[in-house]
């Protein structure tokens, strides 16, 4: 039951993170500026989690673990996916930082964590790692999305480190729902008056929006679902959840904001989602074989 509700937090996680993605970039081409939805949303996440805040015990991790878990999922993966959305596509920002996770994800975990799959599984990770590369299209990799480029896989390997981080250390949801918004504030808030900013400029609905999504739905319930199945099932496998927010994003911004799917990009939908049934039968039949042992 346990690992029923962890894999149920992976599908929201996905969902969540796809909503993300394009939410960002219809934001981005508002009068919003990045730094401007980076402030809404640790902001609005801060004062949501104030009263857990002032109770939370502290003193349960040292300061440069509380800096690396919340940066890795704070303003520095922020800015970076934001102004990378700013030169590629919705789809596009979903394949350069999800669909790298699992590439990142299981190197870190080998390295780091000691944490060892199957053959298969890691047959299913090159898989859906060549799927989202065909989804983004060899357009998207030219000298003129370069930049984007760079920017987006800074943010894959920002939330690579919070992932690693959250698993080293130990951290549970709770520890991690009030530390994110506090780290990002507090180091964000005096960046901000040096960033490009249009806060007083754009639409109060704008700004509910973001602040609804930004700061409540990912910040806070995804982050907390985000952590809980970390702890439970491990990074490669939240990872490889999370390689599949490019095939939810290319839908949403299809069904959204009228970005056309073109043949490489359902190809990559095909690819992923083979590649995670491959996963989830290699992990299934891993399981058996531990039982039968």
């Amino acid at each position: 039951m346990t690992h029923l509700r962890a894999y149920l937090a992976c599908i929201f996680i996905v969902c969540a993170w796809s909503g993300w993605i394009t939410i960002s970039r219809h934001g981005v081409q508002t009068a919003l500026q990045p730094a401007d939805i980076t402030l809404i949303r640790y902001a609005t996440a801060l004062v949501c989690v104030l009263p857990l805040v002032i109770r939370h015990r502290w003193s349960r991790f040292k300061p440069h673990q509380y800096l690396l878990m919340g940066l890795g999922i704070g303003f520095p993966y922020t800015m970076a996916s934001f102004y990378g959305l700013k030169v590629l596509k919705a789809a596009h920002a979903g394949v350069l930082v999800n669909g790298m996770l699992p590439v990142m994800g299981a190197a870190a975990a080998w390295f780091i964590l000691r944490q060892r799959v199957s053959a298969l599984r890691y047959g299913a990770i090159g898989l859906i790692f060549l799927a989202n590369f065909v989804m983004a299209g060899g357009d998207t990799f030219s000298l003129d999305h370069s930049l984007g480029i760079m920017l987006l896989l800074g943010a894959a390997v920002c939330y690579t480190t919070h992932m690693i981080g959250v698993r080293l250390w130990q951290f549970e949801w709770r520890d991690v729902l009030v530390a994110v918004p506090v780290v990002n504030t507090l180091l964000f808030l005096p960046f901000w008056f040096f960033c490009p900013t249009a806060l007083f400029q754009a639409e109060p609905g704008e700004i509910l929006m973001q602040a609804g999504y930004q700061g409540v739905i990912v910040n806070i319930v995804a982050l907390m679902f985000s952590t809980y199945a970390i702890a439970r099932l491990g990074t490669i496998t939240v990872s490889i959840f999370m390689s599949f927010v490019p095939v939810t994003t290319a839908l949403l911004a299809w069904l959204l904001l009228g970005e056309e799917l073109n043949p490489w990009e359902l190809a990559g939908i095909v690819g992923c989602s083979i590649g995670l049934f491959l996963y989830a039968w290699g992990q299934t039949w891993e399981a058996r074989r531990r039982v039968l042992h």
